[in-house]
């Protein structure tokens, strides 16, 4: 497995370090908060911050960062949704799961420290005058009227504010910085807030808590009780570095973490915002976070994307300081690549139409043993009956335009792994759609496992209409119709995201596990989905993966 980190200026950093005898042992960790499923921006730091692990033979931590009131169903799905994510990716975890609401009694215990310091207080104002106190870019702030509280009555204060004795928005702790600084995150942060409706929560670890951590405090405390070396995070906390510095130098905690930010993935025609996609499911535009439209990696894995493809992914756009917008075909090509290397090779027919072989006895069959990989004969072979009815995708008798190709009879196709024929005529139905196509195949000596014949000007797949499978195909498009949506993403959701075509497919196909992906020749690759039915009676359901590249011609 290729590291993430390789050529990074993250490298360049623990290289040099280790040369200093800084660190003993590397040691990172991976805290996602369980509001939703991780989706391929995580995977991208999933990666890094394991990846570094490995190849520096440190350790990784896994840490809810459940610092915030959660219904407890909610809660285990999203954990076990995670834990399951992050082992399927290739990776796993040092120790136990950490959980940061294990540590409420140290982050209440420095910031009584603080207080003690004269370096926080109580403040009464509400969240709109701390805004307005606060100033801006261009205002320098001015202190609260509640700033110079003494430390005796901020600690009363504050001991009463655990004790649930004020609503929510009515009181808070803030750190005694700066209202002056030229960094808005300095300008007297909150450290701690009350949360309402506690008492309702079936959470049983956050029952016992009126009051919580912001992030900027729980985070840099967390880091630091777990011996956390480097705390890499994306850009957006770049400004908050000065607080997570801030707060370590002014508690009694002896390890000291170094924090570091990269670019953030941003993909093409998705949303990375857990609030955004949460939304989408919330408003039944896709159907679970598990919806294989979306980028969570439960997603991409029901689609059929292979845990190195997206590894893969991740290597190949590198981790830099540089925010970047990728392109939806660098993962796509990323999929192909790794999909193309052990997919076997069906057919399937996604607009059949019955093709009837006039000169074939009704009775007659011939049994046809195929490789199942064209570059792998190790992968063994399969069967296939032939016989007079099959079916075949209308689109290969028609121009691009949708009309009937007027030199069809005058070309020869041949059957993929099969024989050459010739079409003798077309039967349409009132909509003059092409409803039947009839033939001649030619008699001719045939290869045991294909035909070496050269005169057909096109080869098509197919489908034997009695052994047939019946399948629903999804065809997965972008998901929106802009490149980068914006706030107003709703408004650019692309409802032909998901569109679903009956076909067939071969009966070799129910061999195959949930989740397996597998080439239909001249489509693409697919995977049976999650809630299939393999009985002769049902049809399969049948996800598209990635479609085949396309040459210029196609």
């Amino acid at each position: 497995m290729k590291s993430l980190i390789s050529r990074s200026f993250i490298q360049k950093i623990i290289k040099s370090e280790i040369k200093k005898d800084y660190f003993k042992k590397i040691h990172t960790r991976f805290p996602p908060y369980p509001n939703g499923y991780l989706h391929i921006g995580h995977a991208k730091s999933i990666c890094l911050n394991f990846g570094i692990a490995r190849k520096y033979h440190g350790k990784c931590n896994l840490r809810i960062d459940d610092t915030n009131p959660i219904e407890k169903r909610s809660f285990e799905r999203y954990v076990h949704s995670i834990k399951k994510d992050i082992k399927w990716l290739g990776f796993n975890w040092d120790g136990e799961v950490r959980y940061a609401s294990n540590y409420q009694e140290m982050f209440y215990k420095y910031a009584v420290e603080l207080i003690q310091k004269k370096l926080a207080y109580v403040d009464h104002l509400d969240q709109n005058s701390i805004k307005e106190y606060r100033g801006n870019f261009n205002h320098i702030g001015k202190n609260s009227p509640y700033r110079d509280r003494t430390v005796e009555e901020n600690l009363e204060l504050f001991k009463k504010m655990k004790s649930g004795l004020y609503e929510e928005g009515r009181i808070c702790l803030r750190a005694k910085i700066d209202m002056y600084s030229p960094y808005m995150i300095l300008r007297d942060p909150v450290l701690y807030r009350i949360k309402k409706n506690v008492e309702k929560s079936d959470d049983l670890r956050c029952k016992k808590f009126k009051i919580y951590p912001t992030y900027d405090f729980a985070h840099c405390i967390s880091d630091a009780l777990e011996g956390i070396t480097h705390s890499l995070c994306t850009l957006e906390f770049r400004e908050n570095r000065r607080l997570y510095d801030w707060i370590l130098n002014n508690i009694s905690i002896v390890h000291k973490p170094k924090q570091y930010e990269f670019s953030r993935l941003n993909l093409e025609y998705t949303v990375m915002s857990k609030r955004k996609l949460s939304q989408l499911i919330d408003l039944k535009m896709v159907e679970s976070w598990e919806d294989p439209r979306l980028p969570t990696i439960s997603g991409m894995r029901r689609r059929g994307y292979t845990a190195e493809s997206i590894r893969m992914f991740c290597q190949k756009i590198g981790v830099t300081k540089q925010e970047s917008r990728i392109e939806m075909k660098v993962l796509e090509s990323c999929v192909r690549k790794d999909l193309d290397l052990f997919s076997q090779r069906m057919m399937g027919v996604l607009n059949p139409v019955l093709l009837i072989i006039e000169n074939m006895k009704q009775d007659e069959e011939h049994n046809l043993i195929i490789f199942r990989h064209p570059k792998n004969r190790k992968m063994g072979v399969k069967f296939l009956k032939f016989n007079n009815r099959l079916y075949v995708d209308k689109f290969d008798f028609l121009k691009k335009d949708g009309d009937l190709d007027p030199l069809l009879f005058e070309k020869m196709f041949r059957l993929r792994h099969a024989y050459t024929i010739e079409i003798n005529r077309i039967e349409r139905d009132k909509q003059k759609n092409i409803s039947k196509i009839y033939c001649q195949y030619k008699k001719k000596p045939m290869d045991q496992f294909f035909d070496k014949s050269k005169r057909a000007r096109k080869i098509i797949h197919w489908v034997s209409a009695k052994y047939g499978i019946r399948a629903e195909f999804r065809i997965f498009n972008h998901l929106f119709t802009e490149p980068y949506p914006g706030e107003n993403f709703l408004k650019s959701f692309n409802s032909n995201s998901m569109l679903l075509k009956q076909g067939i497919v071969e009966p070799n196909l129910l061999d195959f596990q949930k989740g397996e992906p597998f080439q239909l020749e001249r489509e693409g690759y697919f995977c049976i989905d999650s809630t299939s039915d393999y009985s002769r009676n049902s049809k399969l359901i049948i996800n598209q993966t990635v479609s085949l590249k396309r040459t210029k011609d196609e």
